[in-house]
């Protein structure tokens, strides 16, 4: 198989799946916020989707660094597939369609985070 096919496979596989901008070990929610290029974009799955309510997401999104029982409860359905598809856990606030992707690595805090917007 050529590499040009190949690449224009992997094209047609990632479009399938929505991406998200990971920030390695963010604090605070404005870290999520930060530009980038559209390149280092991953695709990922929603494995698990937690809503809290307001004041809850409020104080997680103000200090992303503290473990949290719900991402230690499923921490076990994240992972990188062998594909590079990342299987996440999505936090939002009750009642909103944006929040935040969560891969924790092994921790009970977002090891690595993105925000999408819920468009």
């Amino acid at each position: 198989m050529n590499a040009t096919y190949q690449s224009e496979r992997q094209v047609l596989f990632m479009s399938n799946y929505p991406t998200a901008f990971f920030i390695a070990n963010p604090s605070l929610f404005e870290d999520l916020m930060r530009p980038h290029l559209a390149g280092r974009r991953k695709p990922y799955v929603v494995e698990k989707m937690i809503e809290l309510a307001r004041i809850d997401y409020e104080n997680f999104i103000t200090d992303l660094t503290v473990d949290r029982w719900f991402i230690e409860k499923y921490a076990g359905l994240c992972k990188v597939d062998k594909a590079g598809v990342w299987h996440c856990i999505l936090v939002r606030q009750r009642g909103r369609t944006d929040g935040v992707l969560v891969m924790p690595e092994g921790r009970d805090y977002p090891k690595w985070a993105a925000y999408i917007s819920g468009d």
